[in-house]
């Protein structure tokens, strides 16, 4: 099991610095400069009409923000927990043909070892993929030597691995020694298996509009700009403190969606696919009886990844 342990107090502020501060931390800076001017102007030299600028228009402005934002953040959250669900099915069927390999093929120690080990290097070759790594390369190690010359002769590394997995399983059926129904009980986790690279896979390949993010970049910096000139009326030098404060809130949710909407990436609130491969490799390394066993991978710094 996976436990990224919850921050508290300074831990939280230690992981914002470490995020989503940096991002915004010069937006908010230019609109608190901005509004700070704004306030000056309006405090000293009182220029004409500002008195009836309303802070009516930036709150219906502020409202369809919100509303836009929520949407967005929404469909980004929505990408990240589609995500997640697919790596927790990947655990399951990990441990679901180990399960199968241990009950059917007990016997043949040796080739569940191979088939074990083949689907810890699938979940690596996975991972290395959706993050723009040689996948062939992470999934080497647990492939044996006797198939390291044929081994990353196809693009797709984790298919082949998949396809190697269904190699080993042919031998014993066409051998007779596997029932044709106990093998089928293999290949539904084999496809299960190909079925979430596939939806990983369309995740990663297919973002939200562009044209979706670029509006609500405008409507954002738009709100912000203007913000402090209908403060500054009525606010006076309370208005820089209240434009930084929004200006935070809607560039820092802004900024969060990007993030969460590439969700196999390594900002600090991607899923923590190198830990959950981790888990993938612990489990079935110790269906097999290997002693000792790898040690989970622990947060750094209160992230995980």
């Amino acid at each position: 099991m996976i436990i990224r342990p919850r921050p508290h107090g300074w831990q939280l502020l230690y992981i914002l610095r470490g995020s989503i501060v940096p991002a915004v931390a010069p937006k908010v800076l230019a609109i608190l400069l901005l509004s700070v001017a704004v306030a000056a102007l309006a405090e000293f030299w009182h220029p004409p009409g500002i008195e009836r600028v309303s802070v009516a228009p930036f709150t219906l402005l502020g409202l369809v923000l919100s509303i836009f934002l929520s949407f967005r953040n929404n469909a980004c959250f929505e990408r990240w927990w589609e995500g997640r669900k697919l790596w927790g099915q990947l655990v399951y069927e990990s441990r679901s043909l180990a399960r199968l390999c241990s009950a059917l093929l007990a016997d043949d120690a040796p080739r569940r070892a191979r088939i074990c080990r083949l689907a810890v290097g699938f979940a690596h070759a996975l991972a290395a993929r959706l993050r723009g790594r040689d996948a062939a390369l992470a999934a080497l190690p647990w492939v044996d030597d006797a198939d390291h010359a044929r081994f990353g002769e196809r693009l797709n590394a984790p298919d082949q691995l998949l396809a190697m997995i269904a190699a080993e399983l042919a031998q014993p059926l066409r051998a007779g020694r596997l029932d044709p129904i106990l093998y089928a009980q293999f290949e539904t986790r084999l496809h299960a298996m190909s079925s979430i690279q596939a939806g990983c896979e369309r995740i990663l390949s297919t973002p939200l509009p562009f044209a979706y993010t670029l509006l609500l970049h405008r409507c954002a910096w738009l709100f912000c700009v203007l913000l402090p000139f209908g403060l500054a009326s009525s606010l006076g030098w309370a208005t820089p403190v209240v434009s930084a404060v929004l200006a935070y809130a809607f560039f820092g949710l802004d900024q969060l969606g990007e993030e969460m909407e590439e969700p196999f990436g390594l900002e600090a609130n991607d899923l923590p696919l190198d830990a959950l491969v981790r888990t993938i490799e612990i489990d079935l390394l110790d269906s097999l009886g290997v002693q000792p066993l790898p040690a989970p991978l622990q947060p750094h710094r209160y992230l995980l990844q």
